[in-house]
């Protein structure tokens, strides 16, 4: 599935879209070059699932785990990630076949670990559409 968006908010929605439909034990891949909008992605994802709390891309944390929705979220962003083993470290398979959802930034760097199952989402610019145009590609 494609979608095109054209601001921020539509990126959002698109995020809200999926955090709706989300069940325990999705793994969603989020790719898109730096400034390409995962976080505002991320950010409606989030408050699909009922999340209120500010959503911040964790990238010296690595992982960010919000409860108050009805659904966990393990979002993480794996861009430091400067060897696998680190995921070990984090305890990677405990969020990953946990209960909740996990939505993972930059997950082709640690595409090794990601189940078959996981869900891709790749955004992308194209600036002769506009700055804020946006294409978002969902491989279920």
């Amino acid at each position: 599935m494609v979608k095109e968006t054209f601001d921020a908010k539509e990126t959002f929605a698109v995020g809200y879209e999926l955090g709706q439909r989300a069940v325990s034990g999705q793994i969603y891949r989020l790719d898109g070059d730096l400034g390409v909008g995962k976080t505002v992605f991320t950010q409606g994802f989030a408050k699909g699932l009922g999340i209120e709390e500010p959503i911040n891309s964790p990238t010296f944390t690595i992982i960010q785990v919000y409860e108050e929705g009805r659904l966990p979220l393990y979002h993480f962003d794996v861009y430091r990630i400067a060897d696998i083993s680190e995921m070990d470290e984090l305890g990677y398979e405990e969020y990953f076949f946990g209960d909740g959802v996990c939505l993972v930034e930059w997950g082709n760097l640690i595409e090794e670990l990601l189940p078959e199952d996981t869900i891709q989402i790749t955004i992308e610019k194209d600036l002769e559409k506009g700055f804020s145009y946006r294409k978002i590609t969902i491989e279920e």
